[in-house]
This record gives C-alpha cells, sequence and structure tokens, in this order.
C-alpha cells in the first residue's frame, strides 16, 4: 500500500491534558491520538498537529495530519478512533490529503477564543473553560483598545519569553469582544500567534476594562516591543482554539 497523508478535524477538553504537543512529564492530546491510531492501524505514526496548545487549553476545532500505509477508509477512521479515545477527545472527521501538506505550515490563518466569567459569582458550569473575574469590566473601553491591535504590528510586547521566533510581526484581521449576561467572549483572528499572545492580549484588554491601562496606552505598549508594559497573562482554561483556515485545495468546513 502506498503511503497516504491522512487529515484528521479534532475536537478536544485540554482539562486533563499537558497542551497538544507530546512532553516528558505528562499526558498530551498528541500522545493519545498516535496511541489510538496504533490500536486502529498497528503503525508507530507521528501525528503533525496545525499548532501547539498548552496545557489546559482547549480546541473548539483542531487539524492534525499523519502518514500511514493502512488501507482503511477515511469514513471509517472518526468512529474507529473514537473507540479507542477518551471522552474529551472526539475525531470529528478525515481526508486523504497531499503527501505535501502540513497541517501547521499549510494554514493560512487561525481563529482563538477567550471566555471570561465577569459574573459576580462563578459560573461552576464553565470553571474549566473561563476566567472567573468578578471586577466590573468596561468592554466599550475593552473595544477601543483592541482597535489598536487589529492589523500588521510587531507584538513583541505580547509575546511570553522562551519563543524562538524569526520574527514577532503578525496581522491581526480582526477582534471581536461579546457579552452575554456576564460573560464576555474575545475572539481573534490572525495569521499567525507567538506563545502566549492571546492570552497576554486577553489579559491586557481586562486590564484595560478595569482601568489599570488605558485605551490609548496600547499603541505605546506595541512601539515599546516591551513584556512588562502589558497586562498579565490570562489562564490558559479560558482558551480554545475555534477556526484554522486552509487554501482552497484543502476542504474544510472552515475555509
Amino acid at each position: 500500500m502506498e503511503k497516504r497523508n491522512i487529515l484528521l478535524k479534532l475536537s478536544y477538553d485540554g482539562t486533563c491534558y499537558h497542551g497538544f504537543q507530546r512532553q516528558k512529564n505528562g499526558l498530551t492530546v498528541q500522545e493519545a491520538v498516535e496511541s489510538a491510531i496504533k490500536c486502529i492501524t498497528g503503525e508507530n505514526v507521528s501525528l503533525t498537529g496545525c499548532g501547539r496548545t498548552d496545557a489546559g487549553v482547549h480546541a473548539e476545532v483542531y487539524y492534525a495530519n499523519f502518514e500511514t500505509s493502512s488501507a482503511i477508509a477515511c469514513e471509517k477512521l472518526p468512529l474507529a478512533l473514537n473507540s479507542q479515545l477518551c471522552d474529551d477527545i472526539r475525531v470529528i472527521s478525515a481526508q486523504d490529503v497531499p503527501l505535501d501538506f502540513h497541517a501547521r505550515f499549510s494554514a493560512i490563518k487561525k481563529a482563538y477564543s477567550y471566555t471570561i466569567d465577569n459574573s459576580a459569582a462563578a459560573n461552576v458550569f464553565l470553571r474549566n473553560y473561563s476566567w472567573f473575574y468578578p471586577k466590573k469590566l468596561d468592554v466599550d473601553k475593552m473595544r477601543k483598545a483592541a482597535e489598536y491591535i487589529i492589523g500588521e504590528r510587531d507584538f513583541a510586547a505580547f509575546m511570553a519569553a522562551g519563543s524562538p521566533v524569526k520574527s514577532t510581526v503578525r496581522n491581526v484581521e480582526y477582534i471581536n469582544i461579546s457579552q452575554n449576561k456576564g460573560i464576555i467572549e474575545i475572539e481573534i483572528m490572525a495569521n499567525g500567534f507567538l506563545y502566549n499572545m492571546v492570552r497576554i492580549i486577553a489579559g491586557t484588554l481586562v486590564y484595560v476594562g478595569v482601568g489599570k491601562i488605558a485605551p490609548d496606552d496600547i499603541p505605546v505598549i506595541l512601539a515599546s516591543k516591551s513584556r512588562v508594559l502589558a497586562g498579565k497573562t490570562a489562564p490558559a482554561k479560558g482558551l480554545r482554539l475555534k477556526k484554522v483556515v486552509y487554501g482552497q485545495e484543502i476542504y474544510t468546513e472552515e475555509n
């Protein structure tokens, strides 16, 4: 059987995992899915994810590909793999893609969503999926601050230390901030993200909302390229990957 390259669409609750990428010190989503693939195909495969997610981060949509010599039909893979996975990871679909397709490097843009529980008392059903922040937030000021972030910018001030990237310039396509009964959602679409970039942006916008940072300070923070001037890094559990967009040669519902 010739080699095939299969793209999986996943969804997972990251609460019990040390992120997506395989680690030495704890169970990861990659390890769990690779083990399921071995059970079904008998092969040791290397799963390539569309990006790293930290411990506790979730993915409403996540794409990963692997090469295999198995002849199992793609339409049968989700049911087969899900039978080997815990309920907090689901394989939604599978499709054959070109051998040169790479789940990470073939992606054009991604969208993340960050959830803040701004209620007076924490919503117990969101405790693993939001940052409980009971101080009243001014969402209008947060939206004004977000306008300065949209566009092609150098986001060095919104990157955690330890990321060996060649460039800290990214293009943020949009930031949408919505509020419904105390729950605030921040959705960010960009052509790429730096390490902890979304969580630092979320933390900075919260500081704006509570009055620690003024909306007009955002351009100054960006120009400084200093992580110290931005807000805190928001907790991982409020973050989830929401969308990954590929070129037209690869069909996904997110395209």
